[in-house]
């Protein structure tokens, strides 16, 4: 029996030493045997390192919420990044509210450790020694570092606006929403929450205090538990100054007319600026006015304009209830714009019948088109068009950006346009003008950031802003001098000029425009001249973009246009367009 079944066990075995002979086939199939194999070690080992990490730590834990390290001595490098994920990990499974449960606000609470009511994980901290700090200290321009202070989240250190971001807080970003509301002061505080505020109420700690890394970027530190890391903001003069959510507008005589200008007032016990404020916000009123301990609530009007600025000097006397402020006097007022909005100037609408009229509002792009459309449209009441369509415009209010250019139903029209036959399509035409170094930038911000953005330093230092200033400088001039030498009905308006002296040049557009002057709406305008379309005033280049070269093309064609306007005997260029 065992001499026959030999020679049917061994066909099997012959049929697999002719397959393997085949060459092809056999060097496949011992590929296929290699990447088996490998595949098995690989495993095997990720098992052995799994069962390590879980002994090391003395638990059956995850180890990626494991908090200690791997193994005796120094630990394992790989035990000591599962360590750092298990912490991120915990911190964003945390939620934004810092506030402790019921039972840490008992007697017992007071025992507590401070980090105890902030949700502060005192397992996740972690040495700062090898962390300079060179970058919080410098003074880039923008804003220079004072120091860590206490904040109390019953008395704030920074009163103004703030703001929260649990994954992107960054310390620019901070610095830059605060300087944007005009405010003198930026805080961060527990890596994640930014604090605006005019003054500083409270102590100054140890640095050591403010070791929080920022959420959005791991090379800042951004406060503590309870502890602010306070910048102090280099802002631009066209920055409002603040107090809290309301914008200082200046000292100023008392009104004739006290009671009709400013309709509601009371006596205030201990006044401070918060107090007035709010007394005149609940009331539903745009300007809170201190006269030592009355405080008086209004719009501007005709009676009250807020026009003549007096010496601050004049109004310096102590508020009974704030150290820190002024609360004027009896002649001499403090004044202050709520956070109210002032209706009088909001209601917008079509034209009622259909003009024949077209007037071109042109500019070349970055001249400050879109702002004079946003005082229009409040001054008029009217929607303004457009010789182009921006959906992102109309989303923003700008409803007339879907009728087209020749509808009629506008006040006037934003174009960019140059051409001869586009310029004698209009019959008048308001001509906006800006400094080109201004308007240059402004145009190359919009083309990279958006209307209200901003281009990246890679933008400004590589290729794109040569180029730009190349072939745009020369449009600056001959966009001018084409609207000048083909226009029917031209008035020059100056951007520089309208922001001094909105009141005035503001009026002038609408006689222009051929309306009635209202000028209660054109006071209300003042306090919403701003609108959705300001850059902040504290993003700025650490540098000058301009070169000699394109310093010499500029200066000429500034000079170009200043000899047009004369020539059509109107007044030149304002001073700083002039080269320097």
């Amino acid at each position: 029996m065992r001499v026959a079944r030999e020679p049917i066990m061994a066909r099997p075995l012959l049929k697999i030493h002719r397959y393997f002979r085949r060459k092809p086939v056999r060097f496949f199939s011992f590929i296929l045997l290699y990447l088996t194999a490998g595949s098995l070690v690989f495993l095997h080992s990720g098992f052995s390192s799994d069962t390590s990490t879980t002994g090391a730590s003395g638990s059956g834990r995850d180890p990626l919420i494991s908090e200690g390290g791997g193994g005796t001595g120094g630990g394992s490098s790989t035990s000591d990044g599962l360590g750092l994920i298990g912490r991120v990990f915990k911190e964003t499974r945390r939620a934004p509210r810092r506030f402790g449960p019921p039972w840490m606000k008992e007697n017992g609470a007071q025992d507590a450790p401070e980090w105890a009511g902030r949700g502060f994980d005192h397992t996740s901290s972690w040495s700062h020694g090898a962390k300079g700090r060179t970058t919080k200290e410098m003074d880039d321009g923008r804003a220079k570092y004072i120091g860590c202070y206490v904040d109390d989240t019953q008395k704030r250190a920074l009163r103004g606006v703030s703001f929260f971001d649990y994954k992107k807080m960054t310390v620019f970003r901070c610095q830059d929403n605060c300087a944007e509301r005009g405010y003198l002061f930026a805080g961060l505080e527990f890596g994640a929450e930014c604090y605006c505020g005019h003054k500083i109420q409270a102590p100054n700690v140890s640095e050591s205090e403010c070791s929080m890394e920022c959420k959005g970027e791991k090379s800042n530190l951004c406060g503590g538990p309870n502890r602010l890391s306070i910048y102090r903001l280099e802002l631009s003069q066209e920055s409002a100054r603040r107090y809290g959510s309301a914008i200082f507008k200046g000292c100023f005589k008392k009104p004739d007319n006290v009671t009709l200008a400013l309709p509601v007032s009371g006596v205030i016990k201990n006044m401070s600026v918060d107090k007035c404020v709010d007394m005149c916000t609940e009331k539903e009123f745009t300007l809170a006015a201190l006269g030592g301990e009355k405080c008086h609530c209004g719009f501007p009007t005709p009676l009250f304009t807020l026009h003549e600025h007096e010496d601050e000097e004049l109004c310096l006397q102590r508020c009974a209830g704030e150290d820190f402020e002024s609360c004027g006097n009896n002649d001499f007022f403090v004044v202050y714009q709520t956070q109210v909005q002032d209706n009088r100037c909001m209601d917008r609408r079509f034209l009622h019948t259909r003009s024949k009229h077209l007037v071109a509002l042109a500019s070349f792009p970055g001249a400050g088109n879109t702002w004079a459309r946003h005082l229009i449209e409040l001054a008029t009441g009217y929607y303004t068009g457009s010789y182009y369509f921006d959906g992102s415009l109309y989303n923003k209010g700008f409803k007339g950006e879907r009728d087209h250019w020749r509808s009629g139903r506008t006040i006037c029209i934003k174009t960019h346009e140059s051409g001869r036959k586009e310029i004698e399509a209009f019959d008048g035409s308001i001509l906006m003008i800006r400094n080109p170094y201004k308007a240059l930038m402004a145009e190359f911000n919009r083309k990279y950031g958006g209307h209200i953005g901003f281009a990246s330093q890679a933008h400004w230092r590589g290729k794109e802003w040569p180029e730009f200033v190349k072939n745009y400088a020369p449009w600056w001039a001959s966009h001018t001098l084409d609207w000048l030498k083909y226009g029917k009905k031209v008035q020059v308006v100056h951007f520089e000029d309208l922001k001094r002296e909105l009141f005035t040049q503001l009026k002038s557009m609408v006689i222009f425009l051929g309306l009635e002057v209202a000028e209660d709406r054109l006071l209300c305008v003042e306090g919403q001249k701003d609108g959705n379309f300001k850059r902040s005033g504290l993003r700025k280049l650490e540098y000058d973009p301009y070169t000699p070269e394109m310093r010499a093309t500029i200066d000429g064609l500034i000079k170009t246009v200043d000899t047009a306007l004369r020539k059509r005997n109107l007044s030149g260029v304002p001073e700083e367009y002039k080269p320097r």
